[in-house]
């Protein structure tokens, strides 16, 4: 679904305008991804969640700096993920898309 890696952080948000295997669009209308902002969005809170959560019980509550730095981190470094993420939760929540396997790559 994305023409680079998500380690290409210049690149990591590219995606065809067709699908090379099927043909499908994958921007169904005009600003379809907007609403993946949102999810991207739920998918950092549950991430300060678990990582808030464990340092309190794996650190024994360190100070609010190591929780900011902590969470700061994991976040940013976690950013191109949570993007192809949403992306892809969106396209398969609202754009009507299955997986059919007739169109698998042959390996």
């Amino acid at each position: 679904m994305f023409t680079h890696s998500a380690l290409n952080l210049r690149k990591f948000d590219h995606m065809p305008e067709k699908c090379p295997v099927c043909g499908f669009r994958y921007e169904i209308e005009l600003g379809f991804y907007w609403g993946a902002m949102y999810m991207s969005y739920g998918l950092s809170v549950l991430i300060v969640l678990v990582v808030g959560v464990s340092l309190y019980f794996l650190a024994n509550d360190p100070p609010t700096w190591v929780y900011l730095t902590t969470v700061a981190t994991t976040v940013i470094v976690l950013t191109p993920l949570l993007f192809r993420y949403a992306r892809v939760m969106m396209l398969y929540f609202f754009g009507s898309v299955s997986y059919d396997p007739k169109y698998q790559r042959q390996l």
